[in-house]
């Protein structure tokens, strides 16, 4: 079994799932007692979501790139960044590591092929939905995007940040949440891609009538399957 490196605290909440995910993947594969055989490197999130903010992505880079050193030089196979967010400094974290760094756009836009969809919609923070590293590759498998309206994404982006990176699950931005998807499957949407790693803490398939992409567990099982090759 290879070892897998997560850079995580991107938020704590997703890294959890992670985690754990990469633990039922190898119990119910490889059957009881296995667990995955894990690296960590944490961030502490106050910080990263300050210089998200500042739009100091050059420090954000220097950030990540050293998380990827650190976990090769910790024996990993493999690394996870388990945020979407962050993928927008995967390059700055390949540049620097011998080893691969597993996508998330990539491994998502596999399951919506897998799923013969040709038209999805994005839900993420709003560095996610309105910058193109993610809608770029999704494009490069031949499908297409469709993003929430302005008023919306500020919706979703707000309850990302203040609920559920604290791990706050609020039924009230449940239902804000179902409403907005309810308006992107009219406006065409065969599929939802759940595109931050703390959106599945409040939405899971059985809220939604068309098929559902948990970008954390396409990531994780990716990871997974990487590791038991």
């Amino acid at each position: 079994m290879k070892k897998i490196g997560l850079i995580g605290g991107i938020t704590p909440e997703s890294t959890i799932l992670y985690y754990r995910i990469l633990n039922q993947l190898n119990s119910n594969n490889l059957g009881q007692p296995h667990s995955a055989e894990v690296v960590i490197n944490s961030f502490d999130f106050g910080k990263i979501a300050q210089l998200q903010k500042e739009n100091r992505w050059d420090l954000l880079n220097d950030i990540m790139a050293e998380a990827g050193k650190n976990l090769e030089n910790a024996g990993a196979n493999c690394i996870l960044i388990c945020a979407n967010t962050m993928h927008l400094c995967i390059d700055a974290v390949r540049n620097v590591v011998t080893i691969p760094v597993i996508h998330i756009a990539e491994a998502t836009s596999k399951s919506i092929i897998e799923k013969k969809l040709k038209k999805v919609a994005l839900l993420g923070t709003k560095y996610t939905m309105e910058k193109d590293f993610f809608i770029d590759i999704l494009t490069s498998f031949g499908i297409e995007t469709i993003i929430p309206e302005l008023e919306d994404r500020d919706i979703i982006h707000t309850i990302i940040y203040d609920e559920l990176s604290l791990g706050e699950m609020n039924p009230v931005s449940k239902e804000k949440y179902l409403k907005i998807i309810d308006r992107l499957i009219k406006s065409g949407a065969e599929g939802i891609i759940l595109g931050c790693t703390e959106i599945p803490l409040l939405i899971q398939q059985e809220d939604v009538a068309v098929p559902v992409f948990d970008t954390t567990t396409i990531h994780a099982t990716a990871a997974f399957e990487f590791s038991t090759k």
